[in-house]
């Protein structure tokens, strides 16, 4: 039993990693620019 509590904690773990990794690594400046006629669009 306490066995398959520690291999749920791992999964948990591994999976909340998973998750935090895949949120926080992007692109250090953000997304890039819009092209100049998507700015004309939303400006409309």
């Amino acid at each position: 039993m306490t066995l398959l509590l520690i291999e749920a904690l791992g999964a948990g773990l591994l999976f909340i990693g998973i998750i935090w990794w895949t949120m926080f690594s992007g692109r250090p400046d953000g997304d890039p620019p819009a092209p100049a006629d998507e700015k004309e669009d939303q400006a409309s």
